[in-house]
């Protein structure tokens, strides 16, 4: 498919502003789609999205927000996107979908957790971000951010200007600069989002 609807659902202010460029980019220039249209995300918060009743309102409020369903010309998926923080994103993952399959049975949804936090995946490119993170002569950057817990804390302790990250700011413009590729190579749960993606693209 050269189309694609996406009806997201994050939590936090910073997700919001930045995942129609994180999921447009993944699509066109990594995937080689032709457009895909990402309706306003359905925010919610961290601990309570991963509760029945609040998953239930949040991908029935999706469904109705984006509107008219499925086509063959543009498909439409419901994209959970939640931080790990503490909990294996192995297990929270399907135990998600699990639930959001028992909720919507008749609806494409996939179930994304960014491990550590979504801030990891700018430490996982971070190459690509100098005009953001100030890193110093020698130091070596995370090879495997998913593992040194690389998230929200060093990319603060990195950023230029040190605290003054702010996610409904930073995040949307960070997203737009970072190099996707490497990002892909070094964190998994960042390849996990792209080929959710790619397997629609294939259909």
């Amino acid at each position: 498919m050269n189309r694609i609807r996406i009806a997201p659902i994050v939590e936090g202010h910073g997700e919001d502003q930045a995942i129609r460029t994180l999921i447009q980019r993944i699509w066109q220039e990594m995937l080689g789609g032709e457009y895909a249209d990402v309706i306003k995300p359905i925010r919610g918060k961290r601990n309570t999205l991963v509760r029945r009743e609040e998953l239930t309102r949040a991908i029935h409020f999706a469904l109705l927000k984006a509107g008219s369903p499925s086509t063959e010309n543009a498909p439409l998926l419901v994209l959970v996107l939640l931080d790990a923080d503490k909990e294996i994103p192995c297990v929270l993952g399907p135990a998600l979908l699990a639930l959001a399959k028992e909720i919507r049975a008749d609806a494409d949804i996939a179930c994304v957790v960014a491990n550590v936090e979504y801030e990891t995946w700018f430490a996982a490119a971070a190459e690509s971000l100098a005009d953001y993170l100030l890193i110093a002569p020698g130091e070596n950057i995370p090879q495997n951010p998913e593992q040194s817990r690389s998230g929200k804390g060093w990319v603060k302790q990195h950023f230029i200007g040190g605290e003054r990250y702010s996610e409904t700011v930073d995040q949307a413009r960070m997203t737009a600069r970072m190099d996707l590729t490497l990002c892909r190579r070094r964190s998994p749960s960042f390849d996990k989002l792209c080929r959710e993606l790619e397997r629609r693209r294939g259909q």
